[in-house]
């Protein structure tokens, strides 16, 4: 209590007791602007951007330590990845999906069918109890495996599933990104848990006296599942994702659900009203070799082979290149241009190839794309993409030109041309590709749990993007149907 024994005394009094209450109410005021970051007009994600994009690069940690700044050498998408992961953290304090905060933090909403097992874990010989959809995923060691050798380069349904189903488990820390809601009016995209490359390649075949093959049977049902369901039938389909990695996988269905976004390795084997970059997603193959740590990964002059590349040489349509260069370069001392498999040893000794190689060929085969560019990254040996109708995962955020060679096939074929480029690439060059390829591998790494910016996490990223686009063009097309409807009304 401030006492004025006499009137002229009260400016020295009055402002006396006057600064420290001022002090006072600006600390209570500051503590109520946090707090209404949490609940009130100001919404955290909002509140945490404001931080992440303030003029300071440096970022506070919730402990109060100082985060490390961004690097103006760092591409663009890193900034950009990094700064999106930053503000997730700060706005919810660094916690996993099954902590409360994180549904309503998501950048994607996802709505999931319940189909039967007969479209998904059945078709991996899991039985659950008689009112079970889906198995447990709380404990790894439990989850149904996806079948080795060449089946697993496809497997990119099965992983975006288990992810899903993990986001609703309090028990497992992932990203942030894509949550599985339970209402489909909250959703920004509609998932279809159909696994379509396992099935094409188990179920393609027609059996003993069936008709028709299991692959065709369930692509049937599940379009007269999907055009009875007012999902679909609310936007025809434009919200809805199917996963149809394997290039003959879908056959069946693929026109009837072309309105759908796709998942897909390549446009290989579609028609550009079916499947275009415009809505659909380009995610990578899962590597067949081992990923090569970076701190064990050799340098320019450690890889004594130029170029790399075992495989399937002979094939059809756009990969008869394959067999062109085979002619050109099989003879060269420092070059392994030779046919492979997985048979026996074959993925081991791809990857001790790989990375005893300074420049990987990925050519143009049965399709434009192959897991052999995967493989090549999983090795950080830089990839000579040699595919002129390739489209490449998440390309609108990382340049493939930053870390892989890319020569045009007419070029490559010319005698001499190929490797006259490739020699002639000085060790400063190439290690620049190379430690550029250690930082984006983590990129095309498909794991369970997820983890930031891998390869399942940056597939939800894509779908995020594609999203905003159709919600772009819906709006852009709503323009005047507002006043039409209106007009309509009055005419009658």
């Amino acid at each position: 209590m401030c006492l004025i024994p006499d009137k002229s005394m009260l400016p020295s009094r009055f402002l006396f007791c006057l600064i420290p209450i001022s002090v006072i109410l600006l600390i209570i005021s500051s503590v109520s602007l946090l707090q209404f970051a949490d609940n009130s007009f100001i919404p955290k994600s909002v509140f945490s951007l404001i931080l992440v994009n303030n003029t300071s690069v440096y970022l506070t940690s919730t402990n109060g330590e100082s985060k490390t700044p961004i690097s103006p050498f760092e591409s663009s998408h890193e900034q950009i990845l990094k700064t999106q992961k930053s503000a997730w953290q700060i706005s919810n304090g660094g916690l996993g999906i099954g902590k409360s905060s994180c549904p309503e933090q998501a950048l994607l909403k996802v709505y999931m069918y319940d189909l039967p097992p007969e479209f998904h874990f059945g078709l991996l010989g899991w039985k659950g109890s008689k009112d079970e959809t889906w198995p447990s995923v709380s404990n790894p060691s439990q989850i149904p495996s996806y079948p080795g050798g060449l089946n697993l380069q496809h497997s990119i349904e099965y992983w975006l599933t288990l992810d899903l189903l993990s986001s609703n488990s309090s028990s497992i820390n992932r990203p942030c990104t894509a949550v599985r809601v339970l209402s489909s009016s909250e959703a920004d995209v509609i998932f279809v848990p159909f696994f379509s490359s396992l099935s094409y390649n188990r179920h393609s075949k027609v059996k003993g006296k069936e008709k028709f093959s299991l692959n065709r049977v369930l692509q049937d049902k599940l379009v007269e599942f999907l055009k009875g369901r007012d999902e679909w039938k609310q936007r025809g389909g434009k919200d809805h994702l199917v996963v149809a990695h394997h290039p003959n996988s879908m056959l069946d269905a693929r026109e009837k659900l072309g309105s759908a976004m796709f998942v897909l390795a390549d446009f290989g084997r579609y028609g550009a009203e079916i499947a275009n970059i415009e809505k659909d997603v380009i995610a990578p193959y899962k590597h067949m070799v081992q990923t090569i740590d970076a701190g064990n990964s050799p340098s320019f002059r450690q890889r004594d082979i130029l170029v790399y590349f075992q495989g399937a040489i002979y094939r059809k349509d756009g990969g008869e290149i394959r067999q062109e260069l085979y002619y050109l370069l099989k003879d060269e001392k420092d070059v392994h241009f030779t046919f492979g498999s997985i048979q026996a040893n074959g993925v081991r000794d791809a990857g001790k190839g790989m990375s005893s190689s300074k420049f990987c060929l990925n050519i143009a085969g049965d399709t434009p794309s192959s897991n052999r560019l995967f493989d090549a990254i999983a090795r950080h040996c830089v990839p000579v993409i040699i595919s002129d109708e390739i489209e490449l995962p998440f390309e609108d955020v990382l340049d493939y030109s930053e870390f892989c060679v890319f020569v045009h096939s007419s070029d490559a074929v010319k005698k001499g041309y190929l490797l006259n480029f490739l020699r002639g690439m000085k060790e400063d060059q190439w290690t620049k590709m190379w430690e550029r390829i250690k930082v984006i591998s983590k990129h095309f790494e498909y794991q369970y749990p997820s983890q930031t910016n891998d390869a399942v996490d940056m597939i939800w990223q894509a779908v995020s993007r594609k999203v905003s686009s159709i919600h772009l063009k819906d709006h852009r097309n709503n323009r005047y149907h507002r006043l039409q409807l209106f007009l309509k009304d009055q005419s009658v």
